[in-house]
Parts: structure tokens; sequence; C-alpha cells
């Protein structure tokens, strides 16, 4: 028998739900038949799922996004009773989540898994979407975290006691490889040169113009290598024109595989204003990379005592130049 499972994403660009997402699609192999909605038509992920997995992108399901009605929740759980299962995926598939609670009958499971905030709620949780989760989610079969701050929110501000925390994995065998030369289009390093490196998707939750301007303040033999892709890369290279630093700023892009070339890098940076427990920060201790990092998730418990002081409160852009 083959599983009919259907995934509502906000986005299906790769990021890190995305690729745990796939990653799942790609270990069920020829066992299931996967259905991929997003709420905004951005596809990026779709190129990391195996030629061998059956998975469609339809064009005439039901829209994510729209103001919450009766009529639109009943016709998305009037689709997803063609399903053997459902994933949602963060803020952006909450609709689903309120379909399927509002129009129960003939459902699925649904399986709902957060993964962390935008920008919008990375100081502060929007009060009406606390309510929202609050009043659909319980109907859910399951909620699934990453971080043990997630398992906490959950409990504390969207009444659910028991969420499964999943932590982000890696093949770390895959790290014990020597770095290839040539896996970062267009660089090579220099004798005497230090590589700061960074992967993540060039949004601004990443804040990567605080990782930009802490890089201008060391020396001339340093180099940031920023690897991802993303609707920020323009701001980022305006700052780093702007601090003066453009050319010893290398930003490759997406690439796949960072196994590959982590280990070119001699110091990993992540700037970002929210996160959980990032799949970055997990592959650059399989690379053996020290972690500069803001403060933020579960970082500082996933990081050994040796790391601790590299770790900077939120906002202290000093400290974070400092630490580099």
């Amino acid at each position: 028998m083959t599983v009919r499972i259907l995934h509502c994403h906000s986005t299906f660009a790769l990021g890190g739900k995305e690729a745990r997402a796939v990653r799942l699609m790609n270990a069920f192999g020829d066992k299931a038949e996967h259905t991929i909605l997003s709420a905004t038509p951005d596809f990026g992920a779709r190129e990391a799922i195996d030629a061998g997995v059956r998975v469609k992108f339809p064009t005439d399901a039901p829209s994510l996004t729209g103001k919450p009605s009766p009529a639109r929740y009943r016709q998305l759980a009037r689709y997803m009773r063609g399903f053997d299962l459902v994933l949602t995926y963060n803020w952006g598939a909450m609709d689903a989540v309120g379909a399927r609670r509002l129009f129960p009958r003939g459902c699925p499971p649904l399986i709902h898994a957060e993964d962390g905030f935008n920008s919008d709620e990375a100081v502060r949780l929007n009060w009406k979407r606390n309510l929202f989760r609050q009043l659909v989610l319980d109907t859910a079969y399951a909620l699934v975290v990453p971080s043990r701050r997630l398992a906490e929110i959950a409990w504390e501000y969207w009444h659910w006691p028991d969420a499964t925390r999943i932590s982000n994995g890696i093949d770390v065998a895959a790290y014990a490889k020597p770095p290839r030369t040539s896996a970062i289009p267009d660089f090579k390093r220099q004798k005497g040169e230090v590589v700061i490196g960074t992967l993540a998707g060039l949004r601004s939750i990443k804040n990567l113009p605080r990782l930009v301007r802490a890089f201008a303040t060391l020396p001339s033999n340093t180099r940031l290598v920023i690897v991802g892709e993303g609707p920020e890369r323009g701001v980022i290279e305006t700052e780093a024109a702007r601090c003066g630093v453009s050319d010893r700023v290398h930003m490759p892009g997406f690439l796949a595989n960072p196994h590959t070339y982590l280990g070119l890098f001699d110091i990993f940076a992540l700037s970002s204003d929210s996160e959980q427990f990032p799949i970055s920060v997990v592959e650059a201790m399989a690379a053996g990379l020290p972690v500069v990092a803001t403060d933020v998730g579960d970082i500082k418990a996933m990081l050994p005592a040796a790391n601790q002081d590299f770790i900077l409160p939120l906002g202290d852009e000093p400290a974070f130049a400092n630490a580099l």
C-alpha cells in the first residue's frame, strides 16, 4: 500500500525545515506519494528530492493564504480527505490546521511541526497567533519541535504539554573526510589567511549585516564566506560595501553538501536574531570548528564548555566582533 502524504509549507525554498521534509520524503522512497502545497510560490527545495520519489506540486489545490473563513477552511478540509496523513510546517501552514479543527470529519491525522520564528516574532511572540495556535492545535495528532526552547514555548504559550522534540541531525561520518579545495566556486585559501564562514538563508532573521559589521573590525588577513541565497543578498552586499570590505566578503550562493567545504573555514559564525536548534551549528561542530554565535535558541546547550565564552548576548555587536 502506498501512503499518500500531504505536506503544507509556508514556503518550499531550501531552508532547515524544507531540508528535513525532503530527507523524510527521500527516506520513504517508493512507499509514499507526496503532494506539496506552499503558501508562497517558491519551490527551490524540489531539486533536493530524489529522482525515484513520487511527488506532485498541484496548481489547482486550495490556497494556504487568505483571510480565515469557514468557506476556505471547508475547501481545505475537503482537499485533505484525499490523503492518509497531513504534515504542516510553521505558521504559514496554520490555516490547514485550522481547517482540520473546524471540519474534522473524514480528515486524516495531522502532525504539525514548528521550526521557529521569522523576524516579526523574533523578540516577542504575536499574541493573536498564540491564541490561534491554542484554538486549533488541540486536534493535531502531534506537535513536533527541534529545540528545548520551542518545547517550553509550546507548553507556556500554546498549552501543549508534551510536544515531541526531535533535534536536528546530520551524517557526522561525512565530515571526517578532508574538504574539497574546489568545493566553493571562485574561492581559494591564501597563505596566512583566516577564513570565517557561515551557512544561512539570506533572510532578515539571520541578521547577516551584523556579521559583516563585526567582520569589518578584523585585520586584513581575514576573509568572510557567506554560503546561502535569499532576498537579503543585496542588503548584505550593500553593508559590505559601506564597511569597505566587499573585496574580502565572498558570497557563492547556495551550495549543497556542506561536508565538502565546511572544513575550509577556520571559524564558524552565526549572527541570527532567532534560532532553535540550527543544523549549521551541528555541521560546524562535526567539522571541528569553533563557533561564534548569538545567544539564541538551544545554542548554549548544544556547544561544549570550551565554546561558551564565544556565545554573545543578542544585540551586543562589539562583544560579537571581539569574540571573532
